[in-house]
């Protein structure tokens, strides 16, 4: 199997070796040569593996594409949680004790190359922690208690923090690394989850369209989970799997709720679960609860048969009205005039006791935020439809629409106060898969609404992330499982 190094400067790994090429964090996550690239072994030598920091994407990207990243991103997220870290190494206390007897001071520190340290009387004690943590440069920092030694926290190095005394061994231990002189860590035993995704092929306007639940699918793979598209008629099925995945509009008085709840009561890991479908599929709530959080909202006012006149001096006129469970632009109007605002009130309260009315705002676009585990994951530039005020512009009847065009953007890219409103709008709900649609006016953002489930098309919420925001996804479902089960702190 050949050697690919990704580092973020090449000059961080001078040395040539036979079968072992050297590439650019960036040059991998960009290039398409990098991709095409078959049973390769890729050395993450990053800087950082936080969360969307380069050295994250590239093991992520690597294991989308079949490749076979050391570290895993698995192993990245272990190695952000000191306490997991004491977990995992739980088992090594007596070998401990027994490698590090002969030190005289009351801490030291281990460093792992590739398995290896330094002293060879360490190297078992190296070569545990390598096995459980899977990162190829390590330091572990122990304190001596009581006449005890205790593991206190485990980082992973970058090359850059290699002293210059160890640069020659670390070359060394990642020849024999390279060449199979060295075991090579066990791979991790890949998770026995099946997930449903639940979905309605004949919907119009799914939360995903098709080559997007096929990369879905593509990512549960790639981390071990077995998938399967299911639909309304399968509620009773859903005992068969261990987690569902609903990419299918979601609204109280409908199947998806009924699977949420089942799904839920049965102990499955649900995305989303019932209680966000309950609050933001209800925008009288979110016109409550945004507000009393400090979260800027448009001027709003909740409707009822006894204040239709305030709507006028409170928001003025044209005004946007909207039935409490509106939807992809349905049940939301704007009324232009007395007599218009007057015939649509009235039409919405035959239905609802209470309806949102709110100031109009016009805007280019609206900023979507995509937002999962309490993380941002996807911005976009949702722009309204041709001619019209909304994103969607439908005929009188429903049937036939015409949205507007989506731009993804990297979260950079995005003002930081669209970034920090929606994140605090999303906390207030949970921690499932939210898109937060807010407007910017004179550098002001306001949140018009939270919606659970919101859409993941490929070619537009994609658009930056392409695999990863995937692979990301699964990954969320991936440890909840392993927590479900027991075998994560």
């Amino acid at each position: 199997m050949s050697v690919l190094v990704v580092v973020g400067n090449p000059k961080d790994w001078p040395v040539a070796m036979p079968d072992v090429s050297v590439v650019a964090a960036r040059d991998y996550l960009s290039d398409p040569a990098c991709a095409r690239h078959g049973g390769v072994q890729v050395v993450n030598l990053c800087r950082s593996y936080r969360y969307q920091s380069l050295g994250y994407y590239v093991s992520l990207l690597a294991e989308a594409r079949g490749h076979k990243p050391l570290p895993e991103v698995g192993a990245m997220e272990d190695l952000q949680s000191q306490h997991l870290v004491r977990l995992l190494t739980a088992d090594l206390d007596a070998l401990i004790q027994k490698s590090l007897a002969p030190i005289r001071p009351d801490s030291f520190t281990l460093s792992i190359y590739f398995g290896r340290n330094v002293a060879a009387r360490h190297d078992l004690l190296a070569r545990e922690i390598f096995d459980l943590l899977q990162a190829p440069l390590l330091q572990a920092s122990f304190v001596r208690r009581s006449g005890a030694w205790q593991l206190k926290r485990v980082v992973p190095l970058a090359m850059s923090e290699v002293p210059p005394l160890h640069r020659d061994f670390v070359v060394e231990a990642a020849r024999a690394y390279f060449a199979g002189r060295w075991p090579r860590p066990r791979r991790r035993q890949a998770p026995r989850f099946r997930l449903a995704i639940l979905r309605d092929a004949d919907n119009p306007q799914p939360a995903s369209n098709a080559l997007a639940i096929r990369r879905f699918e593509k990512a549960a793979r790639a981390l071990g989970i077995a998938t399967e598209c299911i639909g309304r008629a399968d509620i009773e099925r859903l005992g068969r799997f261990d987690a569902l995945f609903i990419r299918d509009n979601t609204f109280i008085n409908h199947y998806t709720y009924r699977f949420s709840r089942r799904a839920a009561a049965e102990g499955l890991v649900v995305i989303d679960d019932p209680d966000s479908i309950l609050r933001c599929n209800n925008k009288v709530y979110l016109a409550e609860l945004l507000p009393q959080h400090g979260v800027p909202t448009p001027k709003t006012l909740l409707v009822h048969r006894g204040n239709v006149h305030d709507i006028v001096p409170a928001l003025g006129l044209p005004c946007v009205l909207k039935q409490p469970d509106s939807c992809l632009s349905i049940g939301v109007v704007k009324a232009a005039s007395a007599a218009e605002l007057a015939a649509e009130v009235a039409r919405l309260l035959e239905s609802s006791e209470l309806i949102v009315a709110q100031e109009y705002l016009p805007t280019a676009f609206d900023w979507r935020v995509g937002i999962l585990d309490r993380r941002l994951l996807f911005v976009c530039k949702y722009y309204m439809a041709p001619g019209h005020w909304q994103i969607i512009h439908r005929d009188a009847a429903h049937h036939a629409y015409e949205e507007g065009p989506t731009v993804a953007l990297a979260l950079e890219e995005a003002p930081p106060e669209v970034l920090r409103t929606a994140l605090r709008a999303a906390n207030l709900i949970g921690d499932g898969f939210y898109g937060v649609d807010l407007k910017e006016v004179d550098g002001r953002c306001h949140v018009i609404e939270v919606n659970d489930n919101p859409n993941v098309d490929a070619g537009n919420e994609d658009g930056v992330l392409k695999d990863a925001l995937y692979l990301y996804v699964m990954d969320v479902f991936a440890t909840r499982l392993e927590r479900r089960k027991g075998r994560l702190a």
